[in-house]
């Protein structure tokens, strides 16, 4: 992250979920009220994920709260909402979502110069054994860490 990056949400689950073989940094087409509501962080990316449709790359179940101070032109929190990307990187997101296995989630939103990104990701599910894998080994890492202290 970058100094000009602020954090809107961060997809915690998807990490654990899923083992990361790619990112891309996307715009995201908001309408209306969005972006007051992404400013005051009501945004949630938890069970979102990403498809692409006849050469677009559209976000699903990506929740961004109702604007509070908003009126009765506010947007519908659940809308699926169009990414931005390079045709040349649809592409490859084409190539590799093809792939068995393999599905775009959103990691994180945030804001960089005053623009709405998504960092998406191309991954692929985890099995239970490699999550318990992960988090063994995290556990050792976090008590070798503690006997060094000491």
């Amino acid at each position: 992250m970058n100094k000009t990056e602020k954090n809107i949400t961060v997809n915690r689950k998807a990490r654990h979920e899923y083992t990361i073989l790619q990112t891309f940094e996307a715009g995201i087409v908001l309408h209306g009220t969005e972006v007051k509501a992404l400013r005051q962080g009501k945004a949630n990316l938890s069970d979102s994920y990403a498809v692409i449709e006849s050469g677009e790359v559209w976000l699903l179940n990506a929740h961004i709260s109702e604007y509070e101070q908003g009126n009765i032109n506010n947007h519908d929190p659940l809308r699926k909402r169009k990414l931005l990307l390079n045709k040349s990187e649809i592409r490859k997101l084409t190539r590799t979502v093809q792939e068995k296995g393999n599905t775009l989630i959103p990691l994180r939103m945030y804001f960089t110069r005053g623009k709405a990104k998504v960092e998406l990701a191309v991954a692929k599910g985890k099995k239970v054994y490699d999550k318990r894998h992960d988090i063994a080994k995290r556990d050792a890492e976090r008590e070798y860490q503690r006997k060094i202290k000491f």
